[in-house]
């Protein structure tokens, strides 16, 4: 089984998607990590096409215990730390809008998850990644509200990240290839003021809700 979380930055997806790994015993996917991986070694390799970084890193992400990202290894190198600078951020999603890059880690993203049952959060995985996932979630969240949870994660003025968050939203959301969307059939979820836990039980509901069905469909046949 499935569960895609989507959502714009500071909407909560990687914790959502790591809390809810954690409930159900499913292995997480932070789909971003990939993308900052190739950001990173773009700006080791300036010189070098992102799309032929994107086909040739060795990107491991380590998901066990189930919901607990363990260290992200790019060429056997971990990079768990130096993948979070504000630098490496802004890199990943200028990369992200390059469709060649996009369709080497989208061919990645899928070996990955075609077998065992997952949690996977990024920016396209119900629409792109994975359009037959058995739940597709959208998180969102107030702007300024995401820029706070951004801010703080990072010990940042907050008006500078909120500044950064627009442009991104805007780039995301308005590129060719793979934008940042809800996909048709995606549940959404606005996410403020809600805690963790409150958003984790939605989500757990849903999915109980549909087995259900699933269960009463499989006796009417």
């Amino acid at each position: 089984m499935l569960v895609a979380i989507d959502g714009p930055a500071g909407a909560g997806k990687s914790t959502v998607a790591r809390a809810l790994a954690r409930e159900l015993g499913f292995t997480y996917l932070d789909s971003g990590a990939m993308y900052r991986c190739v950001a990173l070694r773009s700006l080791w390799e300036p010189e070098r096409e992102p799309a032929e970084l994107a086909r040739e890193v060795r990107i491991e992400l380590s998901g066990t215990p189930p919901g607990e990202p363990g260290p992200v290894l790019l060429d056997g190198r971990d990079v768990s730390e130096e993948i979070r600078a504000p630098e490496v951020s802004e890199a990943a999603s200028v990369v992200a809008a390059d469709p060649d890059v996009r369709a080497a880690l989208v061919a990645k993203q899928r070996e990955l998850i075609a077998r065992g049952d997952w949690v996977a959060e990024g920016r396209d995985i119900g629409t792109v990644v994975a359009p037959d996932a058995e739940l597709k979630v959208f998180l969102t969240a107030d702007p300024r509200e995401r820029a706070r949870r951004r801010a703080a994660e990072l010990d940042a003025d907050i008006e500078m990240v909120l500044a950064e968050q627009t442009m991104r939203d805007e780039r995301d959301s308005s590129r060719e290839h793979s934008p940042l969307q809800a996909a048709p059939d995606a549940v959404t979820f606005d996410t403020s003021g809600l805690s963790v836990e409150e958003v984790v039980q939605e989500i757990v509901a849903l999915l109980e809700d549909r087995d259900c069905e699933a269960t009463l469909a499989d006796g009417i046949d």
